[in-house]
Parts: C-alpha cells; structure tokens; sequence
C-alpha cells in the first residue's frame, strides 16, 4: 500500500490551487477592475461566481464518481480547472473573462470532493486520519500562500499572470493516472436532480451577494431559492435514489457534521477575502498583502500533525466542536483587527482561521465517510462537500456583498454567528456512536 504522505501531499496542493482561484486573485482586484473599465464590486463578481460554481458543481463531480469511478472526472475536472485559468489570463473583455470563471470553479470543483474521496478509497483508519490531516493541512497552508503568490506574479507580470496559478495542477495529471481508481457503478445521473441543486445553491448565494449588486441580483437570487428549494424536496421524495438519494440527505450524521462545518469555510473564505481587501484599502501592494498573509501558511505547515492527533484522540464530532471555538476566536480577533486597522490582529486571525479549517475539514470527511455506505461515499462526500463549500460561498458573498455597505468589521462580527450555530447543531445532536 502507497505511504499517504506524498499522495496526500500532491491532493493538498491541488486542493489549494483550487482555492487561489480565490484567495490569489482578490489581491489582483484593483489592477483587473482598472485595466477592463469595470467597477470593484463589478470586478468582485470574478470571485463570487467562481465560489458559486465552486459550490453548485461539486455534488455533480462526486455522482460522476460513483458511476464512472475516480480518474476520469479527476482529470478532467484538474484540466477543466487549468484551462479556465489560462482563459481568463488571456481573456481580452469582462464577459469572456466570466466565462472562463466559470469553466475554472466548474473543473475546481471536482478537487474538493474527489481528492477527499481518492484519500477514503486508498487508506483506511489511522493512514487514513493520517492522509486527510495532511490533505487539509496543506491544502491551507497553500490557499494561504495564495494572496502572497498572487501578488508576487501581479508584480512581475500583472493581474493575468496571477491568474494562470492554478494552470500548475496540470503536472498532477500524470500522476493521477496512476493512482485514480476507475470503474463504478455505471448508473445515469439524475440530470435532474443535479439542475435542481444547482438552482437552489446558485440562488442562495446570488441572495447573500445582492446587497452590493443590486435589486436584479437579489430578485433573481430570491426567485432562484424560492422555486428550488421545495423543486429539490419534492424531487428526493419521487426519486429517493436519484442525485440526492433519500438515505443519504437524511442521515443525521452526515447534516449535523456538514452543517456544523460549514461554518468553518465561510469564516475561512471570508477572510481569506476579506483581509485583502482590509490591506489593499490602506493602500497596500498586492506583493505586501500577500506577506500578511505569511504567518497562516506557516501554521498550516504544523496543522496536519495536531489535527491527526486531535481526530484520532477526540474523534470526528469533538473535533468539529473544538474547530468552531477556533472560526469564532479568528473572526473576532479579525473584526478588532479591522476595525483598529492592525496588520498584526488581521495576520493572527487567519492563522487561527487555518487552523480551524486544518481541524474541521478532515473531521468532517471521516464523520461521513464512517456514516455512510462504500457505495455511497461518492455522493455523501459530494453531498457533504457541496454544504461545506455553500459555506465557503456564504462567506465569500458576504464580504462581497455587505462589506460596502457596512464595513469588513461588520461582516466578520455577523459571520461569528455561524460556528456558534454550527457547535450547536452538535450540542443539540447529541452523542452518536459513529462520531464517538
């Protein structure tokens, strides 16, 4: 059996490549909006549909698995990823450059859910605690980089160059070959049952970004919520074994665990964003951004090995629980931060940020992989992932959307409201045999 050290490793960064799509293209903001003749919030939304897309598309990656197993989605969806990226570095006008957006979060979107699945499928119990440590671990530490790699390449060549970053997960290809398992079950997708979903999520998040893009957004955003939402109930009662099936939606295990840490990409995200954002409006350079962000890529280097410690010893529940203190405390100590316009709070709040995310996101993969059928991995990680980046989308769109309007402080003080929730789901859930 392969040591899960250099897979892991490799899946990390492929993971963080697909969130520089973020956090390494918020510093290039200005540059980009100033160089196309758009406005910044018109700019931001090269950020929000990337997190939308990021978000709608995972459970589409992870029922594609499960019918045609691990390495042709992976592949594709790694090239899909790179070929976006090269698409909006060479894109001569705002809505080209869009499309190719989403062309990048659609491929991006398979990393999250088949990396996590690609770890379940290769190892079991400690290597597999061990893997997904490593995995999340890397995977900050990576995104962290993002805003510091992003300014470097701003520097030598511009905001395009920045975004070609993550391109590089075309190396992985290769490899990927090798180690990917195919085969599956061979079942149709519930097409569906996948659009469904789609309009669900996209109108959730379209909602949250309305309040700095105005009345359209959020009529469509409303509409898009209101009309999916009961379509996809509906629909998971007359298909119970379509896209969402009906053991998997339900299985108490799964929610709590993928609610409960979704609370941990929103905080995550938003800061990720967010504190850019703080630094470009005292007048940074993206290069000097970038270097804020340094102290967090360096704790998510050490992350791995406490997080592994931390699930082995305390299981997959507890560690949720002990994250959502760590998402709140990095908030807060981010909101005083901005609001004192201290580098040093702003830079401590992302590393505390990192290592919730180092904590939350393995447990959550270990909670539902042990909840679940093998048969239904596939679709419970897709499913599971889809609400933890729904979070990510969550707080992406709230620094997007409320950040104008009433200040990054603001908005990092509200977002504390969500791993308080998320702890609460788990007090209220109470204690399960599979979390133990």
């Amino acid at each position: 059996m392969r040591s899960p050290g250099r897979t892991a490793a490799l899946l990390g960064i492929l993971f963080g490549l697909a969130a520089t799509g973020t956090s390494a293209a918020t510093v290039t903001l200005p540059q980009l909006a100033g160089e196309l003749g758009i406005s910044p919030s018109t700019a931001a939304w090269t950020i929000s549909a990337y997190a939308v897309v990021l978000a709608v598309a995972t459970p589409l990656h992870g029922r594609l698995a499960d019918a045609y197993g691990l390495r042709v989605p992976l592949i594709v969806g790694v090239i899909a990823m790179a070929a976006g990226a090269i698409g909006s570095a060479l894109a001569p006008t705002f809505p080209v450059l869009m499309v190719a957006r989403i062309v990048q979060g659609f491929g991006g979107a398979s990393i999250p859910v088949l990396a996590t699945a690609l770890v379940s499928a290769m190892w079991d119990g400690p290597q597999r605690g061990a893997a997904l440590g490593r995995l999340a671990g890397v995977s900050a530490t990576f995104s962290a980089l993002g805003p510091l790699m992003g300014g470097a390449l701003e520097d030598l060549g511009g905001w395009r160059l920045a975004l070609t970053l993550p391109a590089l997960g075309l190396v992985a290809v290769p490899y990927l070959a090798r180690v990917a398992p195919t085969g599956g079950s061979g079942e149709r997708i519930d097409r569906t049952g996948a659009v469904l979903v789609a309009i669900a999520a996209s109108g959730l998040v379209l909602l949250l970004q309305s309040p700095s893009s105005g009345r359209v957004t959020a009529i469509v955003g409303a509409v898009l919520l209101a009309a999916g939402a009961p379509a996809v109930v509906a629909w998971v009662r007359r298909r119970p074994h379509g896209f969402l099936p009906r053991d998997v939606v339900t299985n108490p295990v799964l929610l709590r665990s993928a609610f409960a840490t979704a609370a941990i990409p929103a905080s995550w995200f938003a800061l990720l964003i967010g504190v850019p954002l703080a630094a470009a409006s005292w007048g940074w350079t993206p290069l000097a951004t970038g270097l804020l962000m340094l102290p967090a890529a360096v704790v998510g280097l050490v992350t791995p090995w406490i997080s592994r410690r931390a699930l082995a010893g305390l299981g997959p529940r507890r560690a949720i629980a002990t994250a959502c203190p760590i998402a709140v405390s990095a908030l807060l100590v981010a909101a005083i931060g901005n609001a004192a316009a201290s580098p040093v709070l702003l830079a401590l709040g992302v590393a505390l940020v990192t290592v919730a995310f180092g904590f939350g996101q393995p447990a959550m993969i270990s909670a539902v992989d042990e909840a679940v059928d093998a048969a239904d991995r596939g679709v419970a990680l897709g499913i599971a992932t889809l609400v933890f980046l729904v979070g990510a989308s969550v707080g992406a769109a709230l620094v997007g959307g409320l950040g104008e309007v009433a200040g990054l402080a603001t908005v990092f003080f509200v977002l504390m409201a969500l791993p308080v929730a998320g702890l609460a789901v788990l007090l209220v859930g109470g204690r399960r045999p599979a979390l133990a």
